[in-house]
């Protein structure tokens, strides 16, 4: 059960972590289905689109800020997002607000699939270049859209600024794909000039943010603007701006950069996380278990130690992972790192009682492009940093942070996270809210019980699965808020008692037992 929390209960739970009252909802419906041969009515027009692409990390960030105006005669309150069969299953951490009125938080966003996501000879749809002089200008039908759901109904006429954000996973293909071992990388974004949109746009540009100015190879525009297409600027590229009003929506422009990027491309298949609070222990026990990669390009020759090593001295760019840098809460204590194998010693711990600590962890080997490694780490913290009590009953609030884990310069993606909240035994009525950050996904919630040592029914836990996350999501707060009756916290230490009670017992009446053979 999701619980809605305004942003000031938040602002007292994270100063004082009193809470008086509770606003509880339920969980909406994440996805929608449509009809094969649907097309979201034509009752918008974009005036003018401008879209920022970051490619600083190893991931593609998007913000779109478009300014749309009603041109039916009713007022309208849904805005459909359009994408390409193949990109949607990469898009992760959609989010849509008013630009000119970020107060009003963030709008309602829900994933619309359409039933039938094939053309007529049974192909996926993508984005087809035609075959006139202009290769670039072909219509596409998408397949699957997000719905955006405005607070209020726009009237007719009226206009809205939108900021749409989100990011793109393994969207970004090294070239060439084999290298050497001390050879640059490059790494190469395929998109379209055109923003793909489902409604007609008056006027659009597309905006480039590169991490160098090493950019041996982009595509050229001719006849869509004049002068030269893009525009440089350091390490900003622009497309356009494109005057479009006869354009059709849904025509696509592909074009491509490719550019210098001598970094690993890492990503997570799979991270889980578990929470483990101990009231009897006072105690807040986090571990983590990574399945990482490196997308980086493949080495064309074999690994040499030696250039490592050399490599190594001089602090030399390289697409290998080295190390990986976490920041802990202060006052995280017993930190440990351990493989496949077993405990890993090249690791340093720095701990700090007043800002983060910082946990330093080497891998066993340099993970180059296509290599894997897969890890544990672990802490401990004092749970009275996270963990508050109401005054009014037995009601807890617990924060922690949603994702921590590695912090690099080149971001980590996410493909698959769990992330397990282990209450103690006895905890029920478990509510949780994901408050703070961006980019933040939508979860799939279910309540269990999770037995260990000594336990009667198990413990309760709360698991929470998302998809497609990076490393933004970092700033996301995990607020979980639940019941822990008096009685409850007593079974832990009654069920010691009674066993220990009954092995004195059994012992006792094994020992009255009369074991001799002998006639009496």
């Amino acid at each position: 059960m999701k619980l809605s929390l305004v942003t000031a209960v938040y602002s007292l739970i994270a100063c004082s972590f009193c809470l008086s009252d509770l606003n509880f909802t339920s969980p909406p419906t994440s996805q929608q289905v449509l009809r094969s041969d649907f097309k979201p009515p034509p009752v918008f027009q974009n005036l003018n689109l401008v879209r920022n692409t970051n490619l600083d990390k190893g991931y593609v960030r998007e913000t779109i800020n478009v300014v749309i105006e009603n041109v039916d005669k009713e007022s309208q309150s849904e805005y459909y997002l359009p994408f390409e069969y193949d990109v949607i299953a990469k898009v992760g951490g959609i989010e849509v607000r008013d630009k000119k009125n970020t107060e009003k938080g963030r709008f309602d966003v829900r994933m619309a699939a359409m039933s039938a996501v094939l053309r007529e000879d049974g192909t996926p749809t993508k984005l087809v270049s035609s075959h006139h002089d202009r290769p670039s200008l072909m219509a596409c039908r998408s397949t699957q859209y997000y719905i955006i759901r405005f607070p209020e109904p726009l009237p007719s006429k009226a206009q809205l600024t939108l900021a749409i954000s989100y990011h793109f996973l393994s969207s970004l293909t090294p070239l060439p794909a084999n290298i050497r071992q001390d050879e640059t990388q490059y790494l190469t974004y395929s998109f379209s000039a055109y923003v793909l949109s489902v409604y007609t746009t008056l006027k659009q540009k597309t905006k480039l943010k590169l991490p160098t100015t090493d950019v041996p190879e982009y595509t050229t525009t001719a006849g869509l603007k004049s002068g030269s297409d893009p525009e440089k600027q350091g390490t900003s590229f622009t497309y356009g701006p494109y005057e479009t009003e006869d354009i059709p929506p849904g025509t696509a422009h592909p074009v491509s950069i490719r550019y210098e990027f001598t970094k690993p491309v890492l990503v997570c298949s799979l991270l889980e996380r578990d929470i483990e609070v101990s009231h009897w222990g006072g105690n807040l026990a986090i571990e983590e278990r990574y399945w990482l990669r490196n997308d980086a390009a493949t080495l064309s020759d074999n690994f040499s130690r030696i250039k490592w090593a050399t490599q190594s001295y001089y602090n030399g760019p390289t697409s290998a992972l080295r190390e990986l840098k976490v920041p802990l809460k202060p006052g995280s204590v017993d930190p440990y790192f351990t493989d496949d194998i077993g405990n890993v010693s090249t690791s340093r711990y720095r701990p700090n009682r007043l800002r983060d600590a910082s946990l330093e962890l080497k891998p066993r080997y340099p993970v180059f492009g296509g290599w894997k490694y897969s890890f544990r780490i672990g802490w401990n913290n004092h749970l009275g940093s996270f963990l508050r009590k109401l005054k009014t009953d037995h009601t807890y609030i617990l924060s922690v942070p949603f994702l921590e884990g590695p912090k690099m310069q080149e971001g980590i993606q996410y493909e698959h996270v769990q992330v397990r909240v282990i209450l103690p035994e006895g905890a029920e009525n478990v509510r949780w809210e994901l408050v703070g950050g961006t980019g933040l996904p939508t979860l799939q919630s279910e309540v269990s019980l999770h037995k260990t040592f000594m336990d009667t029914t198990g413990r309760t836990a709360l698991k929470l699965t998302a998809m497609n996350l990076v490393d933004e999501a970092r700033e996301a707060s995990l607020v979980v808020v639940y019941d822990y009756p008096y009685l409850a916290a007593f079974r832990k230490p009654l069920t010691i008692f009674v066993g220990v009670f009954g092995v004195f017992v059994a012992a006792w009446a094994i020992a009255r037992v009369d074991t001799s053979i002998g006639r009496k």
